[in-house]
């Protein structure tokens, strides 16, 4: 089993990481861990001191590959040069949001991780869950994520909702039901296949909240979606240039 671990920390400087780590093993109850991921940038510190100890990390066996996430391009170039010219151990994969609805990813991140080597491993390829077509229509389905969102007055969470299921998002996924019913698949397949079939991502992490909802991911693993599909998308996300803002 691969043994994954995130860094949820608001600085990412020597103490805190370290504490992180040995919080990790303690609770997953092992060694090591395959990936440890910082979970968000922090850019007021000096890469120097987050890579030197990361580095540490790697060396003494704790950590076997480094991956940072929710990270900018300046932000991801700048910790490359930092672990090139300190020879200590880099970044090798990427965590950020990237789906039908929110492709900013291509903007520029795209082209570093292809002439970096480096793998994206995109989050949230349903949008959130509003790709699966359940907010269409004005839908708020008892226990959805964003239903509850929308529920909390003044909070963050609503204009999470609002980002992710707002309207230019929900008119997007109108048309992305439509060309998974043309092609005769789920939107939910079509989005998780469409997620991983890029030549910068490695893998496409997925959750679900009902076992049930695990076959239509399921169905996306060996699908190659077709040139007619992949173009049919690209219009959508074309002609409704950032659904999410």
């Amino acid at each position: 089993m691969v043994q994954i671990a995130q860094a949820r920390l608001h600085t990412l400087d020597r103490h805190n990481i370290i504490t992180a780590v040995e919080e990790s093993l303690r609770r997953l109850q092992t060694d090591y861990v395959d990936l440890y991921q910082t979970h968000w940038p922090d850019h007021g510190l000096a890469y120097d001191e987050t890579m030197e100890v990361l580095d540490e990390l790697v060396r003494s066996g704790k950590v076997r590959i480094l991956a940072c996430s929710n990270e900018t391009s300046c932000g991801l170039m700048k910790s490359l040069a930092t672990s090139e010219c300190l020879g200590v151990a880099r970044y090798e994969s990427i965590q950020n949001n990237f789906s039908i609805n929110n492709r900013r990813f291509e903007d520029e991140l795209k082209q570093v991780c292809r002439q970096e080597g480096i793998s994206l491993l995109p989050y949230s390829p349903l949008g959130g869950g509003v790709l699966s077509g359940k907010y269409l229509d004005g839908a708020r389905p008892e226990g959805a994520l964003f239903a509850r969102y929308l529920e909390m007055a003044g909070s963050r969470q609503v204009e999470m909702a609002q980002r992710f299921a707002g309207p230019r998002a929900l008119e997007s996924t109108m048309r992305i039901v439509a060309i998974g019913q043309e092609a005769g698949m789920s939107p939910v397949t079509l989005a998780t296949a469409w997620s991983k079939q890029h030549n910068f991502v490695a893998s496409t992490i997925v959750g679900v909240s009902k076992e049930d909802q695990l076959d239509d991911i399921f169905a996306a693993i060996d699908l190659k979606l077709s040139d007619e599909v992949m173009t049919a998308v690209h219009k959508v996300t074309k002609e409704i240039l950032y659904p999410m803002g």
